[in-house]
């Protein structure tokens, strides 16, 4: 059983959604002593997957030491029940926060993450946290798509689209910042097409290149691949500024 008053870790991947619940916590004086960044091989019931490398340097720029979970073999198992393939995705991570529960002065008191509207991924992280005997800090659960826009755009938070997989989103959407303009076009594609505003359905997947809580910008050099209907950025070049 983890101390009330021992560390709390961030479940990161560089994303605005894992970003945003760091921050937030950060806000309220949750005192967050590690960013945890799971790198999957491959497609994810669980994880946010494009371009978590990047996530080193984020956490460079925010001051908090990162920790790498890579399991060997993370692809999504098209023939594997869900709900199995999900609790096999999630063993490595518990398995690390584990190891870090032992390590750190008065274990782990909490986690972040920043799920939104996914039952699937909210339950298996809080059961996870039940075993751990630890908090669950999910600022973003449940909270108005909209809301959550508007907030992170007022708070400071530069968000850039990384890859696209959605009917209306076409190759510029890849490298575009996620400002009141994308959202509000956004909002008029939910309307068409069902895409969700936040992208909660992989309909696209972000990188915070700054925010309030990094010391320096992310600059990113990139090609874009294409193919059909989807797409996303190779990053060729990234530095702090």
């Amino acid at each position: 059983m983890s101390d009330a008053d021992g560390a709390w870790v961030s479940l990161f991947s560089g994303g605005k959604d894992s970003s945003w619940a760091l921050y937030r916590a950060l806000e309220a004086g949750l005192p967050v002593d590690r960013l945890v960044t799971v790198h999957p091989a491959g497609d994810s019931y669980m994880y946010h997957v494009p371009a978590t490398e990047l996530a080193t340097l984020a956490a460079e720029s925010i001051g908090i030491e990162l920790i790498d979970v890579e399991p060997d073999d993370f692809a999504a198992d098209t023939a594997a029940d869900s709900g199995v393939q999900g609790d096999a995705e999630l063993e490595p991570l518990e398995a690390a926060l584990e190891e870090l529960d032992a390590d750190l002065p008065g274990g782990i008191a909490g986690v972040t993450a920043g799920a939104v509207e996914s039952e699937y991924q909210t339950s298996r992280i809080q059961g996870m946290c039940d075993r751990l005997g630890c908090e669950l800090f999910a600022p973003l659960w449940q909270e108005d798509p909209r809301d959550l826009a508007d907030a992170m755009l007022e708070a400071g938070f530069e968000i850039a689209i990384i890859q696209v997989a959605a009917h209306g989103l076409d190759e510029s959407w890849l490298g575009r910042t996620l400002d009141r303009e994308a959202i509000t076009e956004l909002e008029a594609l939910h309307e068409e097409y069902g895409v969700h505003i936040l992208g909660e359905g992989g309909e696209f997947e972000t990188f915070v290149v700054d925010g309030p809580h990094m010391d320096r910008r992310i600059d990113l050099e990139y090609e874009r691949e294409w193919e059909g209907t989807r797409g996303r950025l190779r990053i060729t070049d990234a530095e702090l500024a």
